[in-house]
């Protein structure tokens, strides 16, 4: 496989990286992080306002049409800049389950609004510890309403529709819920990392319609989780080259003994095993593209090789990074921990480290020899 991106890909590579570093520095993630509002609404805003958000839904939903790699493109800047933004719920996962299961109505109703920004949406699975199973799944659908609990759900919050992972009398299904009505609450959870909401979302005989018409649900879980892994590494990718180039400037200037602290060989090795991290994340995220891209069958493995690296690769990034920063890594006034923070929470999403890499596993032993 010989992958590269576009010249047209390769700009808007370019321009969403001058955008994002004069609209997202690290005082914008930290009004974030401190609580001051729950995401940054000027940033969505203008993301929406450069076609962005709809990068990846059609033309006749309100979208610009482009691709999967052009989302991989953004994905990665959003990482790289750490983005306080509701983007991969919204894009990578609810606008994704209604291009594969949605109705017409529905994707005319929702598409148009996740693509210019007016409407959040995030998707419901998790109810208790462990990896996801459709056995593990109690909420549960039946006379148009929806009862149960869901824990952890990233933008919770903040979101105006769930898609949610339900048990009927027809099997695991999936259904579209308003989240701003009597029958739902919300409670914050707790993370990491603040700047990317998590809530448990109670549902108590809430309103609520099947996406489209009685999809195959844990398929279409799984087909839209391998899509949205590629995309999470490319912003892991990202977030882990920001953290690198971080702690390369501040080997070069940082002086002990009268040398750069960069000449130290502790210091070189450490950088040197970062980079070497980083671009076995990049290659496998990279053959995630084209699988995702292609609509390959090699998409399955593809994902779980590319979530793997790139949760391992931005995790050592992050906390290297700290290390070669020294004590002053450790402080509040440094930024090592934004990236420590995103680099854990990122790591959870979609599944932990080890959900991966016991698919990825099971994923080899079951490829056609």
């Amino acid at each position: 496989m010989n992958f590269e991106f576009s010249p047209e890909q390769d700009e808007l590579r370019n321009q969403s990286r001058r955008f994002l570093q004069e609209r997202c520095d690290s005082a914008a993630v930290r009004r974030v992080l401190d609580g001051q509002v729950p995401y940054d609404r000027e940033l969505w805003a203008g993301l929406a306002e450069l076609g962005y958000l709809g990068a990846g839904i059609p033309e006749e939903y309100g979208g610009v049409g482009l691709g999967y790699l052009e989302l991989c493109v953004l994905a990665e800047e959003l990482g790289r800049a750490l983005a306080p933004l509701p983007f991969s719920s919204s894009i990578y996962l609810a606008a994704e389950f209604l291009k594969a299961a949605g109705s017409e109505e529905q994707k005319q109703s929702w598409l148009p609004r996740l693509a210019n920004g007016s409407a959040i949406g995030t998707f419901a699975l998790v109810e208790d510890f462990g990896a996801p199973s459709p056995a593990g799944i109690r909420t549960a659908f039946a006379d148009g309403a929806l009862s149960g609990t869901k824990i952890a759900v990233a933008d919770g919050g903040i979101a105006d529709f769930a898609v949610v992972a339900a048990q009927s009398g027809d099997g695991l299904g999936l259904y579209l819920v308003e989240l701003d009505q009597p029958g739902v609450t919300r409670e914050i959870v707790g993370t990491i990392d603040p700047t990317r909401e998590h809530a448990a979302l109670r549902f108590d005989r809430a309103t609520a319609e099947p996406l489209g018409d009685k999809a195959d649900g844990w398929r279409t879980i799984e087909a839209v989780n391998d899509r949205a892994a590629v995309l999470t590494a490319f912003e892991q990718v990202g977030g882990a080259e920001a953290a690198l180039m971080m702690a390369r400037d501040h080997a070069r200037e940082r002086m002990a003994f009268g040398r750069q602290i960069g000449s130290f060989q502790a210091i070189k090795h450490m950088l040197a095993d970062m980079y070497v991290s980083l671009t076995l994340a990049r290659s496998n995220a990279y053959y995630g593209a084209w699988a995702l891209s292609q609509q390959h069958a090699e998409l399955p493995i593809a994902s779980a090789t590319a979530r793997v690296s790139a949760t391992q690769a931005y995790q050592q990034c992050a906390r290297n990074n700290i290390q070669v920063h020294g004590g002053m890594g450790f402080t509040w006034a440094a930024d090592c921990h934004l990236h420590y923070r995103r680099a854990n929470l990122l790591a959870l999403n979609l599944g932990s480290l080890s959900q991966w890499e016991d698919a990825l596993v099971e994923r080899l032993r079951q490829r056609p020899s």
